[in-house]
């Protein structure tokens, strides 16, 4: 009788140990780092992934243990459905239990991206594709689509002029379309009602006024010579004289890295200056604040022509004999061939 009772007694003991053992087992290897060292892993996360494939990826990827372990850890918490898609960082010294947080929490790797001022749509695509966040030819593809364009509120035909030059952080799980919304959404940010109505009182059209803040940009990245050269232009509109800008010559040679010629100056196209009355049709690059303000509030000066000395800076003339003189002064050594 004894005996019979000691073994009823030593089963239910050996499993409470079992049980233990296995509960001990769950909470070292849910909070302990997998590999205790600091490399590491990076993981994309597709969209659309179930619960299972992404605990597969993570087992796979030496990120997890124990998959048994990770579902039990992610059921008890709620958070089998709540794990989101995209591209993670883990260093291998984190335990399963930060893991599962950063997926919830969407803690997703973000690169950060410097979008120079002036630089053109192609150069920026350039950027992002050196980052891997964008399908090149999406994006190239909805720079020109006329609904998506309307959508964000541009008049022009492709999205030059208004992908505002900033820092941003961007993830692989945004891809071209976000992208490209936010970077607009950046631009409209910075267009006040005062620049708004200026423009109207210089006769011109938003659009003009981005335009030709994205001459001036291409000019002079000196800041406090932008309202002296939008001075020239303006001059130049008002008189009927073509701008002959340099850089809108060479707008539409894909991958143009200067220096520019004599023999681009002829060159026909819709935004050469040189060939076409008036301002293109769009703007070449995509300005920054200063430039667009330089196009709204020029500078009150009766300069026609402006020519490079050499140093960033630019020396202005009101007449043509003076700017020739200029010319043979500062360009002896930089002539156009």
């Amino acid at each position: 009788m004894k005996k019979h009772l000691s073994k009823k007694l030593l089963i239910p003991g050996f499993l409470g140990l079992i049980a233990a053992a296995v509960f001990m087992g769950f909470i070292f290897d849910t909070t302990q780092p997998v590999h205790g060292h600091s490399e590491t892993a990076l993981i994309d996360i597709p969209r659309g992934y179930r619960f299972v494939e992404i605990v597969d990826l993570l087992h796979r990827e030496g990120v997890i243990r124990n998959r048994a372990f990770f579902f039990l850890l992610a059921l008890s918490r709620g958070a089998a459905h709540h794990m989101r898609a995209g591209e993670y960082e883990f260093p291998e010294n984190m335990s399963p239990l930060e893991v599962l947080n950063k997926l919830v929490k969407g803690d997703i790797k973000r690169y950060r991206v410097v979008i120079r001022e002036d630089l053109t749509v192609r150069e920026i695509a350039d950027c992002l594709s050196r980052f891997g966040l964008i399908n090149r030819k999406k994006f190239d593809a909805l720079s020109r689509d006329s609904d998506f364009l309307a959508s964000l509120g541009i008049e022009g035909e492709t999205i030059e002029g208004y992908l505002y030059p900033e820092t941003y952080f961007f993830d692989r799980s945004m891809g071209a379309r976000q992208i490209m919304i936010r970077m607009v959404n950046e631009f409209w940010r910075h267009i006040t009602p005062a620049m708004r109505n200026r423009a109207q009182a210089l006769d011109m059209t938003l659009h003009e006024a981005i335009t030709l803040a994205s001459i001036i940009g291409k000019e002079t990245g000196y800041g406090e010579e932008k309202k002296l050269v939008s001075a020239v232009f303006h001059n130049r509109l008002k008189k009927g004289m073509r701008l002959q800008s340099d850089p809108t010559a060479v707008y539409h040679l894909k991958d143009f890295n200067g220096p520019i010629k004599r023999r681009h100056l002829a060159l026909a196209s819709s935004h050469n200056t040189y060939r076409i009355n008036g301002l293109p049709p769009g703007p070449i690059a995509n300005p920054g604040i200063d430039s667009l303000q330089a196009a709204l509030y020029p500078t009150p000066a009766n300069y026609l022509y402006f020519v490079s000395k050499n140093n960033g800076t630019h020396f202005f003339s009101t007449n043509y004999a003076s700017h020739n003189q200029a010319v043979r002064k500062y360009q002896v050594n930089g002539k156009k061939e």
